[in-house]
Order: C-alpha cells, then sequence, then structure tokens
C-alpha cells in the first residue's frame, strides 16, 4: 500500500481557502484599513489592466498555512511592481506593460540537455496540472508581499528538457522588445535581464514557473506569460517575461551580478544577518500594514531549504 506523506507546505483540499474569498469585502478594507485611505489609493493606478482569465486550478497542493490570512491586496500585487523592462517606478509597470504581446509566446531551450529547441509555453507547462500556492515574497528594499501564485514545480518543466548531467546550473533570460518593453530604451541593465539557479535550487519542490496568481492568469506586469518564482530567495531572482532557458556547467553572471557586484550575489537567499550596503535587511515591511516586523532567515522557508547551503558561507556567497 502506498502511504503519501504531506510535505510541510501542503495543506489538504478542506483546508484551502477558496478563490472568492481572496477579493472578498472584508479583506480589502482590511487592507485599505492598515494602510489608510490614501496610500491604499496610491497602490490602485488608473488603467490597471486587471487579468480576468480563470486558470483551472488543483487545489490540493497549497503553501502558507500560517499565512494564508495575510494575503496582500491583488491592487497592490499588480500596481506595485519591480519591472525594469517597462520603468523605474514602482507604478510604471502597471501603465506601460499593456504593450506586451504574450500569445502567441517561444520560449528557447539551449545548452546541456537532451531537449533543445523552441517550445510554446503549453509545450512546457501541463495547464491540467497547476497548483496554487501562497508564498512570502521579499524584496530587495525591505518590503514584502504575501502571493497566491499559480504554477507548476519548475522540476517538472526541468524533467521534460532532460539535462545532462553537465547542467550544473540553470540560466533564464527575459524578453527584449524596446517597442514592448519602452523601458529598455535606458540602459539602466544590460538587457535581456539575466537569472540563474544552482540545479538543485531549481529542481526543489517549492521553486515553481508561474503563470498566474490569484487564480488568474498573471497580468503582464507580473511577468506574463511564465515566470519564475522561489520564495526563501529576494524577488530578483524572479525572472519574467521567460524567452530563453540555458543549461550551463559554469555558475553564470546574473543581471545584477553584472551591475552591482558589491550589493548582489549569485545566491540572494534572504538573509537578515547580511545588510545590503544601503539598508539594512534585517526587517521588512508588509505591503498594507504600516508595522515592521523581524525579516525570517530564507524568508521563513528555512526547514526546507536550510540543507541546500550547508557548509557555505552564506556573507560570503550572498
Amino acid at each position: 500500500m502506498l502511504i503519501k506523506i504531506k510535505n510541510s507546505w501542503e495543506l489538504s483540499e478542506n483546508e484551502v481557502t477558496a478563490h472568492s474569498v481572496y477579493l472578498s469585502r472584508r479583506e480589502i478594507l482590511k487592507t485599505v484599513g492598515f494602510m489608510g485611505v490614501g496610500a491604499a489609493s496610491s497602490l490602485i493606478m488608473p488603467g490597471i489592466a486587471l487579468a480576468d482569465d480563470g486558470l483551472k486550478v488543483q487545489p490540493n497542493k497549497y503553501d502558507g498555512h500560517d499565512i494564508r490570512n495575510e494575503l496582500t491586496d491583488i491592487r497592490a500585487v499588480q500596481g506595485y511592481n519591480n519591472f525594469y523592462e517597462f520603468g523605474m517606478e514602482k507604478d510604471d509597470p502597471a501603465r506601460n506593460s499593456h504593450s506586451l504581446i504574450t500569445e502567441p509566446w517561444t520560449v528557447t531551450v539551449d545548452g546541456d540537455c537532451e531537449n533543445p529547441g523552441k517550445f510554446a509555453v503549453e509545450d512546457l507547462i501541463d495547464f491540467n496540472a497547476l497548483e496554487e500556492r501562497i508564498y512570502r515574497m521579499r524584496c530587495v528594499e525591505a518590503w514584502s508581499m504575501v502571493i497566491p501564485w499559480v504554477g507548476v514545480s519548475l522540476s517538472e518543466v526541468i524533467k521534460k528538457l532532460k539535462p545532462t548531467s553537465n547542467a550544473k546550473y540553470i540560466y533564464f533570460e527575459t524578453l527584449v522588445d524596446e517597442e514592448q518593453m519602452p523601458g529598455q530604451r535606458r540602459g539602466v541593465i544590460k538587457w535581456p535581464y539575466r537569472e540563474g539557479l544552482r540545479m538543485d535550487e531549481a529542481m526543489h519542490p517549492l521553486t515553481i514557473m508561474a503563470v498566474g496568481l490569484y487564480g488568474k492568469k498573471l497580468a503582464n506586469q507580473n511577468g506574463a506569460p511564465m515566470r519564475l518564482v522561489v520564495p526563501w530567495k529576494y524577488g530578483f531572482k524572479g525572472v519574467k517575461s521567460i524567452v530563453k532557458i540555458s543549461f550551463v556547467e559554469k555558475e553564470p553572471n546574473s543581471s545584477w551580478m553584472r551591475l552591482a557586484p558589491n550589493e548582489y550575489g549569485f545566491y540572494a537567499n534572504v538573509n537578515p544577518n547580511v545588510p545590503h550596503p544601503r539598508w539594512s535587511q534585517a526587517t521588512e515591511r508588509r505591503i498594507g500594514d504600516f508595522r515592521r516586523r523581524d525579516t525570517l532567515m530564507f524568508n521563513g522557508y528555512g526547514e526546507q531549504v536550510a540543507h541546500l547551503y550547508d557548509g557555505m558561507n552564506l556573507r560570503r556567497y550572498y
């Protein structure tokens, strides 16, 4: 007899909060109450196109049993973003990303794998096996959100591509197209935006390739049509609007490492004991809540992921 032992981030089906509860008047008013009317309204940007395409979600794998009552208002999730391809200000992506065309979308796969080539999103993502998981998301600037992501374990995508034993890292690239992404006309970063993971990090069950949030398809400003989510790392590891996946042997040089190597390392694990050169990482403020809270090591996922870094100096490998 096969006995399935649930992972610590899985909930039973009767513990899952229904999608209709997410946007209930009570939850929205609670968020507005925390922020104050003025602050809340500043996150509701005129012209935001809320993604309204529903996704079929399997509710039996659902992270966040300890934070499911802290969900960030969807208006903040879709209106307060870092996505420099559409502008430097937090409200720029919501205002400027309408120009991004996400259907059709092709992803190029190369490097040390048995199945290189060009794939549609539907070839890589099994839309009949989507899971919904609540994750804490921590930005390096000391603000955070709690988001119910929809996607599949990145490991399932990787298995389809069959990396060889030479593949020690996986490397992602964002689309480059100045017409669709007007922020790229400024040389803030050497485009394309690139990020990577060690293969054991990529294969960890907490790591997902997301195609939606709050039960809906990703809005453009959130990284449509597919983006990386690694909840124990700072948000800049979550490369968006992915058009290329490469399997490589040597540690890749990611965008922020190239831009500011003294500030941003390859691993980007949330570590409150390692301050950013320009601010402390010891505390954070949840969007929708003025109070500050202590930053959790590995963003609260240490029980699941700390073993990946046994023996590593996490001040050196930041």
